[in-house]
């Protein structure tokens, strides 16, 4: 058998990391489904010309081969066209051909949640994945849409991440009219690059910006000018007010673009605030490098793990979706669910009590009794109650350890074939031993759930369908 290679960028994870991604995964989609946000899934596939619509990205997509193309040839560069089809780098781009193709069955605005994998071809690294999972939130306009989903929008997607109960995360907003009409005041006839390059500040610093800028073209006043701008971090709505036009008189700068830019995310700043005060900054280095934002960007960070970079990002997008005179605009942040799954089992910050769904072990007194085994497991399994078989007859205590490796916490005893004696049940945490029916033996309905474990905290509810809950282990979690 030849050498098994692994492959870098698509995380596998164990069982207690994969129950760590479906609890992330089902804590946001309920509070989404909180805020009356529909669920859809769209394909994995999208045209080429499609996806490439979303400006610098060409180099990341996958494209789909068939084997019998391959062996026919292929499709080289040259032959590219709209028939080539690649697996969607976002779930963006999908959404915009969705809303096009359904138009005329959907209510708008139109409220979506969408937590599907997609794939991108770019280097692995922490926190960043070739495959990965993303969980998106957007609201989507017919003709127009209202200011104030840019408000409601981060709002929500800080009350999911809250909902994780694995730290602090804060949205760090802007605007890109602000940003576009302040170059604009410069004289910059296209701001696209410069932002292009102040989206990079975070990654390769200042320094190399300013020569970034200067090397497309502006002049070092210029680039110095977009510099200071893109340092001011602010939390109070009337001083980021005052601290853009002080700087914007002082450069020269100015317009009605950057005017209703900053009124925009002054208002975002102070609504924000007024809801749930200190999750949102306004902070003017935020670009959003994609060409199709046109209003208010997103990036949001987890304090105290700030090295993974952005946990949560999107924008204002108004005319990636159009069909004639008729456009849908729209606003939408996605998470990186993936990125958070990796650090959340890399540090322990969630623990799985138990990797196994089973509640109970039905034990099997010897080889020919196995069919009462399996009764038993069916009869519980029936009431809802996840139920396995051993898969050995041995000695009770091997049995026993079987469940424990497991977390499994009960162990179903039968009774011996032609004994006139109850089966019994055993709690292998405390040993408490009793009879026990199958029609009647009910487990604690927290045994019912896989918990997670954290240090400290307190216990979070569980959800309607949920199938972990936290608990506060204590001592058990490591941080």
């Amino acid at each position: 058998m030849a050498r098994l290679r692994s492959l870098s960028g698509f995380p596998e994870w164990l069982p207690a990391g994969r129950l760590v991604e479906r609890h992330v995964i089902d804590k946001l989609c309920q509070v989404f489904r909180l805020h009356g946000f529909q669920e859809i899934e769209t394909r994995a596939v999208e045209p080429l010309d499609q996806l490439l619509r979303k400006g610098e990205t060409s180099q990341e997509v996958y494209l789909l081969r068939r084997l019998q193309d391959l062996e026919q040839g292929g499709v080289d560069s040259q032959t590219i066209d709209q028939r080539t089809l690649g697996l969607h780098f976002d779930l963006t781009v999908p959404l915009a051909r969705y809303v096009l193709e359904h138009a005329g069955n959907l209510d708008f605005p139109f409220k979506r949640y969408q937590c599907q994998k997609v794939w991108r071809g770019e280097r692995p690294q922490e926190g960043r994945f070739r495959e990965f999972y993303q969980a998106d939130l957007d609201v989507i306009g017919q003709g127009d849409l209202p200011f104030h989903y840019e408000v409601e929008l981060p709002l929500v997607m800080a009350e999911a991440l809250a909902a994780l109960n694995v730290g602090e995360f804060r949205v760090l907003a802007s605007n890109r009219k602000l940003a576009e009409g302040f170059a604009k005041g410069l004289g910059l006839p296209d701001a696209r690059q410069t932002l292009h390059w102040i989206d990079k500040a975070d990654k390769i610093g200042w320094a190399a910006v300013q020569s970034g800028l200067e090397g497309a073209g502006l002049t070092a006043g210029q680039a110095a000018a977009m510099i200071s701008l893109a340092e001011i971090t602010q939390s109070d709505a009337a001083q980021l007010v005052t601290a853009v036009k002080s700087l914007a008189a002082a450069v020269g700068s100015g317009g009605a673009l950057m005017e209703e830019g900053l009124t925009e995310l002054a208002a975002l700043l102070k609504a924000a605030n007024a809801r749930r005060l200190g999750m949102l900054v306004a902070d003017l280095k935020i670009a959003r490098g994609l060409d199709y934002y046109t209003g208010s960007v997103y990036e949001t960070v987890w304090l105290g793990h700030e090295s993974i970079g952005s946990v949560c990002s999107g924008g204002r997008y108004d005319s990636l979706a159009s069909q004639g005179s008729q456009t849908y605009p729209g606003v939408g942040l996605a998470i990186g669910v993936s990125r958070l799954v990796s650090r959340i089992v890399a540090d322990n910050l969630l623990i799985p009590e138990r990797v196994s769904p089973a509640v109970v072990v039905v034990a099997v007194v010897s080889e020919a009794e196995r069919e009462k085994s399996d009764a038993v497991a069916t009869g519980l399994r029936a009431r809802g109650i996840a139920a396995e078989v051993a898969p050995y007859a041995a000695k009770f205590g091997k049995q026993i350890k079987y469940a424990d490796q497991r977390g499994v916490p009960f162990v179903w005893f039968p009774a011996p074939a032609g004994q006139d004696e109850p089966d019994q049940v055993k709690d292998i945490r405390s040993g408490l031993q009793t009879a026990a029916t199958v029609d009647r033996w009910t487990p604690p309905p927290a045994d019912l759930t896989i918990g997670l474990a954290r240090p400290g905290g307190q216990l979070s509810e569980q959800g309607p369908g949920e199938s972990t809950e936290f608990r506060d282990l204590g001592a058990s979690a490591d941080s």
